[in-house]
């Protein structure tokens, strides 16, 4: 069992689609990765040896910033936004989508489930 970063990464997946389980390790950053660490893109996770598994690491922990640190780089990032109360921060504050996104018809994952409001009635004629 491969773990790295804190991750464990599933044995039977090729080395490049395991790597993407580490959070801020997409397709491309893995087979560089891989490519730095002269490691066959097509090869298994649970085909590694020791040596292999140790070059990937060094490579992960001196050159990316990965799980936890990433994650709270980002939060810090959030929070001030919503410190300095510019417009991505009052859109994140809203739950609202930040980047220019349409919100009258979609946009359902950052607003939630919908609250349907119910329509005016009509007065009745006499």
């Amino acid at each position: 069992m491969a773990r790295i970063a804190g991750i464990d990464l599933p044995k039977n997946k090729r080395g490049e689609i395991g790597l993407t389980y580490i959070y801020g390790i997409g397709r491309s950053r893995a087979r560089q990765i891989l490519t730095d660490a002269g490691i066959s893109l097509d090869k298994k996770v649970n085909q590694w040896n020791d040596d292999e598994q140790t070059a990937i690491r060094n490579l992960i922990n001196s050159e990316f910033k990965v799980e936890g640190a990433l994650r709270s780089e980002t939060q810090m990032n959030i929070k001030r936004l919503l410190d300095i109360a510019c417009y991505r921060g009052l859109r994140h504050r809203k739950g609202l989508p930040v980047r220019g996104q349409r919100t009258k018809t979609n946009s359902r994952t950052r607003k939630g489930k919908r609250k349907t409001v119910a329509g005016k009635k009509k007065a009745a004629k006499k």
